[in-house]
């Protein structure tokens, strides 16, 4: 991705610049034409304060060397770099890894999920993909494998730290129409197509991926990973704490 189409990486760079991180957030732009506005105004920036209990209750089970797929403003690898952590961010926004670095993170680069084999065998021993991020598998078949390259990555305690938003969990009509066209054209109802905007920048279209714990469950089938425990609510957020089987 370059800077000319990184909507969300100028984003994060203007919430940066102008200090005022509770005002500006992109446009999120779906396929069927849905638009709303992305995560709460700040969300990128929030510190462990702010954070929601079942988040708090996640970042518990990191361990050892920690890969943040998808580190956005670094949030949750500035935590837990101070608190002692080997933490390597990485995403595929240019505009985000600037955010990181003048942030003070130490280890991070421009790097999309589906490179991550240029890290070597037994380099992490834990993997976050937090923020919604295990979305960014974006289809089933694309997950399985990714999950393998992280296989070979990781330690063999390795464990994956996800959250994900369960697609079930609407009664809103336009999100159950978009349910029923991925229906029929093969997908997995909560496989969405979508593109970022902010201000005059508009990204690419990408897929993103929201799931059941039980669809998770079954993308994980083969790929050598299994849930260990789940982290629920009574809304669509959980999260998981993947182990290897």
């Amino acid at each position: 991705m370059k800077y000319h189409d990184d909507a969300w990486g100028a984003q994060l760079l203007a919430q940066y610049k102008s200090r005022n991180q509770d005002k500006t957030f992109e446009i999120i732009e779906r396929e069927d034409g849905y638009i709303a506005a992305g995560s709460s105004p700040g969300y990128y920036f929030w510190n462990y304060s702010r954070w929601s209990p079942m988040e708090r209750r996640a970042i518990v089970y990191a361990q050892g060397r920690v890969l943040d797929v998808g580190c956005g403003a670094g949030r949750h690898s500035l935590y837990l770099q101070n608190r002692g952590f080997d933490v390597t961010g990485i995403d595929n926004s240019p505009g985000a890894i600037r955010v990181c670095k003048l942030r003070g993170l130490k280890k991070v680069k421009v790097l999309p999920v589906e490179h991550i084999e240029k890290f070597s065998l037994n380099s992490f021993d834990t993997v976050l993909m937090l923020g919604n991020n295990f979305g960014l598998f974006g289809n089933p078949r694309r997950a399985k494998v990714l999950l393998k390259k992280m296989y070979k990555i990781t330690s063999p305690k390795a464990k994956i730290i996800v959250e994900n938003r369960n697609p079930y969990k609407t009664n809103d009509s336009a999100h159950l129409q978009y349910h029923k066209l991925n229906k029929r054209r093969g997908r997995m109802p909560g496989q969405i197509r979508m593109r970022v905007r902010f201000d005059k920048l508009i990204s690419g279209w990408f897929d993103y991926l929201f799931v059941s714990p039980q669809e998770m469950q079954q993308i994980l089938k083969g790929s050598g990973w299994r849930v260990k425990k789940l982290i629920v609510s009574g809304g669509a957020e959980y999260f998981s704490i993947i182990v290897k089987s």
